[in-house]
């Protein structure tokens, strides 16, 4: 398995544009949000928990993350958290207002990115490595968390 800081010199290789960047840090947590949303139906409640497709991806996209960062995985979880709380008011509400949340999500997360690779003229990472699309997210928070001085960013490519 790849180490996190192999990962992040991947997916950054293909993210060199600051407008790219710019886009990939609304659109990807958009796309998040609406795989989130669209997934928290079915719901079964066992006792506290509501359990749902949603449930079941994060927790096995968090089981990946806590191999590669035990303090990412840490900041991810809470931020799916909050994701999957959001879908699961979102799951609540009429199914008109459950897809076209979803759906409009995913749509405008979607073309984001693609207008950022327009910037970048460069295709999507996951394009060539379907981890992509796991590593995304956390680029953002690396991003993120380097923006504020809080992490190094260890994937971040020397222009």
């Amino acid at each position: 398995m790849r180490t996190l800081s192999q990962q992040l010199a991947m997916y950054a290789a293909y993210h060199r544009h600051r407008a790219n960047v710019a886009t990939h840090l609304v659109g990807i947590p958009l796309i998040v949000i609406a795989v989130t949303v669209l997934l928290s139906r079915p719901g079964w409640s066992l006792s506290v928990i509501v359990v749902s497709p949603a449930l079941i991806a994060v927790v096995a996209v968090l089981a990946y993350y806590f191999l590669l960062d035990v303090g990412l995985a840490l900041v991810m979880a809470f931020l799916l958290a909050l994701s999957l709380w959001f879908g699961a008011w979102c799951a609540a509400q009429s199914t008109l207002t459950w897809l076209s949340i979803g759906v409009g999500a995913f749509v405008i997360g979607w073309a984001l990115q693609l207008v950022g690779h327009a910037f970048e003229g460069r295709k999507p990472a996951f394009l060539d490595d379907i981890m992509g699309l796991l590593i995304g997210p956390l680029f953002v928070v690396v991003e993120m968390l380097s923006f504020a001085g809080v992490r190094k960013n260890p994937g971040k490519v020397q222009e």
